[in-house]
């Protein structure tokens, strides 16, 4: 473990767990917010734009620079950001998509998707669902769309990936990092890595249920993909910690995954945070974990021109 690793794991437990444990939605979406756009500052390699992206629902588009390679443009990532299904936005979760566009020579759509408490399920679902389609309309096939996202970003990604498959729609492959996907919080590692993982506190997953699903069943497959069917997935790349207590969540989609004869990339780190990834500006590791994920990516398309 890395010097700076292990100064991510004092940063995590001293700010970012304690303001998930204590503060409420929308200080914690603030706190999250201040944060991240003052110590993850957009790498100068790339250019973030705001577009609307469908009616209601606007996106933070990231390319590179003029002069670099030009995207594909009948290719691209569509990402959703992680924040507990309250906090986050496109501009938290810039600079680390900015490296991956970078490293795969992608678009990459960050849809500002609404938020709880002010819009709970299914608001969240039906953007990433509106996101995916405004970028078919735009004359993008579904197998040049990669859907990714981290964390509740990551519930997104794949409660999208299985209504899609529903309805034999496979788009090119699918990326989650720490992925959420189960809302009743039944995996073991919720109570066993409750004093490993250094940025969720597992004492705070209850209030997920209350502010997010508000009343909802949290067995809909839309709200826990864990329990959605996927029918002949794409491939798959899940990266997440063995410390952190949503690895069951992550380890148990694997499985599923795999047996509905999909292939998956299950990127289990020893020793890191939840969503590491997101300080590659400064830490090793996340920079060799986007590293993983580029590389994934990119092999997506390998022998399709």
């Amino acid at each position: 473990m890395s010097l700076r690793l292990k100064l991510l794991h004092l940063f995590g437990r001293a700010v970012m767990r304690r303001s998930a444990a204590t503060a409420p939605p929308l200080e914690m979406r603030a706190d999250f917010e201040r944060l991240t756009t003052r110590h993850l500052p957009m790498p100068p390699w790339t250019l973030a734009l705001p577009r609307p992206l469908a009616p209601g629902l606007d996106a933070l588009v990231i390319t590179n620079r003029p002069g670099s390679r030009p995207a594909p443009v009948d290719r691209a990532l569509l990402w959703f950001h992680g924040g507990a299904f309250v906090a986050g936005s496109p501009r938290t979760h810039a600079a680390m998509l900015a490296r991956l566009a970078r490293a795969t020579g992608l678009e990459v759509v960050l849809p500002d998707y609404r938020r709880a408490p002010e819009h709970p399920f299914p608001a969240a679902p039906d953007d990433a669902r509106a996101a995916f389609d405004a970028l078919v309309a735009r004359g993008i096939a579904p197998e040049g769309i990669v859907i990714g996202g981290d964390s509740a970003g990551g519930n997104l990604a794949f409660g999208l990936l299985a209504a899609l498959l529903g309805e034999g729609i496979r788009p090119a492959g699918v990326v989650g990092m720490s992925p959420v996907t189960d809302l009743t919080f039944s995996g073991a590692s919720i109570v066993e890595n409750a004093v490993t993982d250094t940025m969720l506190p597992a004492d705070r997953q209850g209030d997920v249920p209350r502010y997010y699903l508000a009343g909802a069943d949290p067995t809909d497959p839309r709200a826990s993909p864990l329990f959605a069917d996927f029918p002949a997935p794409p491939p798959v790349f899940l990266q997440y910690s063995a410390s952190e207590i949503l690895r069951d969540d992550n380890r148990r989609l694997v499985e599923k995954l795999r047996a509905a004869g999909g292939t998956v990339v299950a990127d289990e780190w020893p020793d890191t945070p939840h969503v590491f990834t997101l300080f590659a500006a400064y830490v090793p590791e996340a920079r060799e974990g986007l590293a993983r994920t580029a590389r994934f990516m990119n092999g997506l398309w390998e022998g399709r021109g």
